[in-house]
């Protein structure tokens, strides 16, 4: 802590220096990199290369619709939807960042889908023949799944870094999910179809050591536009339901056709509808007149999503479903009302979207659910063949039994952990030099810093009373006022 301290220290009196990346520039130098990259190791793969007719004959493939793309293209178009439409608008809450909410998180998955697709292909789509990367569209859903853990890691550090700070931790992001995801699905053998331990767990403590590490003691200052008016909320919700809808194609996407890719839907479909009744519930029970609180609305209503995720397509039942949503709408929405301010004032973590809350807690309690789930499976309720194609208990795992898979399970819920948080609090290193141009303390959570807007803007009233997310519930200051 002390270490840490004390290079936060020396950063903060660097800050006057003149010295300062471009985002023009590294855009051109990034892409231009990647246009190399890719002229040099990705190829397409035999179903999408002209040589699939001949791979159709050789194979006795009857048919073009016996093509990977039909199968994966719907849950794709959901999957990217979420990416660019769920995740940009569902950060729109500020009153003053809609436009860094949405143009900034366009920027990084663009930029990051592309550099997902080579660390991922590295170590998972490489030809060892001719030393190519053979990509299709299942590539492209997990270039998106990568992606989604540095969004979600985004979601931290909302408002308080500059564009270069967030493809620099885009950059890492997703060098770090590649290496995570291989021990964890590769080396460890955990299954986690929907991403709870690889994607919501990493993603989220990684966006919240970043944020220990960028810690702004005099964020204060900016506390006049750290909340939210009428239609940015509203904007942000358009996020919410576009999430809450495609949810069950992001659990299933990249599952095993057949039974289970249908039962890792009914079972996302299930804990999503758990989760809004109790967010409802506790929110309402929670606060002032039981009136509910359009931040918990917002977040914890997705929180099942995420914690069904590893055991998306295990026997989990369709009541085991619920329950996950049941406890996950809880668990989430006190941890708005308690956790983060406490996170904020006692462990100096700023958590602008409240991360913890939404992906960080929900993806550990999803890891825990998948282990016990993947330990007590029994072949009178999977079958032996069950069994086999569920856990993939095939090749160097062909003896492996339910009761030591749940502990592997386990093994890559730790995994994820620490990849998170020692990732989080290297890059949080990188990102304190003073050379990314980052706003300063007063000039946070305000588009104005980084893009021209329109001349008509309205003005920000100044708010006193902190509240996490919101400023509002007891004064008619928490709409957006109009201009005098």
């Amino acid at each position: 802590m002390g270490c840490v301290q004390s290079f936060r220290e020396i950063c903060d009196r660097q800050k006057n220096t003149n010295v300062r990346l471009s985002l023009p520039a590294v855009c051109f130098v990034w892409q231009t990199a990647m246009i190399i990259l890719f002229g040099v190791f990705i190829r397409y793969n035999e179903e999408s290369d002209t040589h699939w007719v001949e791979h159709r004959k050789a194979n006795n493939i009857s048919s073009d619709i016996e093509n990977d793309f039909y199968f994966r293209y719907p849950s794709f178009q959901d999957v990217h939807v979420m990416i660019f439409v769920g995740f940009g608008f569902l950060m729109t809450f500020l009153k003053r960042y809609s436009f860094g909410a949405v143009g900034f998180n366009f920027l990084i998955a663009a930029f990051g889908l592309q550099w997902a697709l080579l660390m991922q292909g590295w170590f998972h789509s490489l030809d060892y023949t001719d030393g190519k990367i053979k990509i299709g569209v299942e590539n492209l859903i997990n270039a998106d799944f990568c992606v989604a853990g540095c969004l979600i890691a985004y979601g931290a550090v909302l408002g308080k870094v500059s564009p270069v700070q967030l493809m620099v931790m885009t950059l890492f992001g997703v060098t770090l999910f590649a290496v995570e995801e291989y021990i964890i699905l590769n080396l460890i053998h955990a299954r986690d179809a929907g991403g709870s331990m690889v994607i919501h767990t990493f993603g989220g403590y990684y966006g919240l050591s970043i944020s220990w590490m960028l810690y702004r003691p005099n964020l204060d200052q900016s506390s006049r536009l750290q909340g939210s008016c009428y239609h940015s909320d509203v904007f942000a919700m358009i996020g919410t339901l576009f999430l809450w809808m495609f949810w069950p194609s992001f659990n299933s996407a990249i599952t095993d056709h057949g039974d289970g890719q249908h039962r890792a839907a009914i079972n996302t479909y299930l804990a999503l509808a758990s989760t809004v009744l109790t967010t409802v519930a506790i929110s309402s029970l929670f606060q002032k007149h039981g009136k509910l609180d359009m931040v918990h609305i917002q977040n914890s209503t997705l929180a099942g999503g995420v914690a069904v995720g590893t055991a998306a397509e295990f026997m989990l039942m369709p009541y085991g479903s619920l329950i996950v949503g049941f406890c996950c709408g809880i668990i989430s929405t006190l941890g708005y009302i308690y956790l983060t301010p406490f996170m904020e004032k006692h462990l100096k973590i700023q958590d602008t979207c409240g991360i913890h809350n939404l992906h960080a807690m929900p993806g550990v309690i999803g890891g825990i659910v998948g282990a016990i789930t993947a330990a007590a499976a029994t072949e009178s309720v999977y079958g032996r063949e069950g069994l086999v194609n569920t856990f993939d208990f095939e090749g160097a795992f062909k003896d492996m039994v339910p009761t030591r898979q749940g502990g592997h399970q386990a093994a890559g819920l730790c995994v994820a952990i620490c990849f998170g948080i020692g990732g989080g609090i290297l890059v949080g290193c990188i990102l304190r030099l003073p050379i990314w141009g980052d706003a300063a303390d007063d000039n946070c959570f305000d588009d104005e810093s980084y893009w021209e807007l329109p001349e008509d803007e309205e003005s920000v009233p100044p708010i006193l009373q902190y509240n996490n997310h919101m400023r509002n519930k007891d004064q008619s200051s928490t709409h957006c006022s109009s201009t005098k």
